[in-house]
């Protein structure tokens, strides 16, 4: 769908002001599909987030602050998230043994399980949604990693 269908507005300032709305739409979209996708299983994008994270590093631990830094969103109470996992059996919290200050946080079976359950269906919906070609793919990739110079 063009981005004048989906917002129903033809005015924009510029091209680079459509491509910034038209991004903010796209992860909107992208973000709004897979969390259909994740509610059936009990899950928000920020858990499965999350998850994936933990999975990353398994069978090793991670502490609280490690997982928030590679978050897609910088903003995520990631405590309150692991609450929530923890809640479901799909983590595990535990102290440190080097630091006994500071929290681990280890995927469960449980976790894993689910893990491997949801990414199949993200990755069908992406395999359907998402259609370009590798090709489109890498330049997407370069465009937007050429927006996001200034990040710090």
């Amino acid at each position: 769908m063009k981005l004048e269908q989906a917002i129903k507005s033809t005015k924009f300032k510029s091209e680079v002001h459509k491509a910034g709305l038209n991004i903010l739409y796209t992860a909107w979209w992208l973000k709004t599909i897979m969390s259909k996708e994740l509610k059936e299983y009990g899950l928000t994008h920020e858990q499965y987030n999350v998850l994936r994270i933990l999975k990353g590093k398994y069978p090793d631990q991670m502490c609280v602050r490690d997982i928030a830094c590679r978050m897609i969103e910088k903003n995520s109470n990631v405590p309150r998230i692991i609450d929530r996992l923890e809640v479901k059996k799909l983590v595990r919290r535990s102290t440190s043994a080097e630091d006994k200050r500071e929290t681990v946080i280890t995927i469960t079976q449980a976790g894993i399980n689910i893990l491997e359950m949801t990414t199949a269906r993200i990755d069908n919906l992406y395999a359907k949604t998402v259609t370009m070609d590798d090709e489109s793919a890498i330049i997407l990739n370069n465009l937007l990693e050429q927006l996001r110079i200034t990040e710090e």
